[in-house]
């Protein structure tokens, strides 16, 4: 077991984690600003993930929560258990293969948000009651204005939110990967588990983006009509 932990670190997996924190970091704080139904505050996560795998993965999204709440928001703290277990299962994900094309990945997006979505579900049910400070909460809102239970309307609001959340995420760093020079891949502990295959990198950029852009319209349809009526 050590063995396998031990080798996700190399000095490149420790010069990125700083960097994925603060993107994490950054970008969640923005999004939690506006009150967008989304997080997007694992791209850094993932990114680490794929390279360096999933113990790699684990560590800077529980770093990343636990470095947030302490520096910034203290609500962020609690929430480490689910960024623990984002970066873990995106790692697996990628060492199964699925961080090679853009469809494998909105694979691992999918399974990463019902992994989070089981995890995040009781944190926010039995801390906050199920309201948090997340613009989500918004739709939980508004489901148990219209009769759901606490715990059915968290639960709704984790499966609806968290795939676009996470295909999202997984996405973004995977355009990341795509758009880092190859040299520079190739010195991380897992490169070979973000070589594409099937049509070329390019190709593969511009759909990633295309599924983003996509991903980011139906969210606002869809909070639209929830709360919208």
């Amino acid at each position: 077991m050590f063995e396998k932990i031990k080798n996700n670190f190399n000095t490149q997996t420790w010069v990125l984690i700083p960097i994925a924190i603060a993107i994490n970091i950054a970008v969640g704080q923005i999004v939690l600003a506006l009150k967008l139904p989304v997080y997007l505050d694992s791209i850094g996560t993932v990114l680490v993930a794929a390279l360096c795998g999933p113990w790699a993965g684990a560590l800077t999204g529980a770093l990343s929560n636990i470095i947030w709440g302490i520096a910034i928001d203290p609500n962020a703290l609690p929430w480490w258990p689910v960024a623990f277990m984002i970066g873990y299962m995106a790692g697996r994900m990628a060492q199964w293969g699925f961080f090679k094309s853009w469809w494998k990945v909105v694979v691992t997006g999918f399974v990463v948000a019902i992994t989070a979505a089981l995890v995040s579900t009781p944190i926010a049910v039995y801390l906050y009651g199920g309201i948090t400070a997340s613009g989500s909460s918004f739709i939980t809102a508004y489901l148990m204005q219209t009769g759901s239970d606490m715990i059915s309307a968290v639960f709704s609001t984790n499966f609806l939110v968290e795939p676009v959340d996470k295909i999202t995420t997984a996405m973004l760093a995977f355009a990341i990967v795509l758009g880092m020079p190859k040299r520079m891949i190739g010195g991380y502990p897992k490169a070979s588990q973000v070589e594409t295959e099937g049509v070329q990198s390019t190709t593969q950029l511009y759909i990633a983006i295309g599924v983003v852009v996509l991903l980011v319209l139906f969210a606002a349809f869809m909070l639209r009509n929830i709360l919208g009526g």
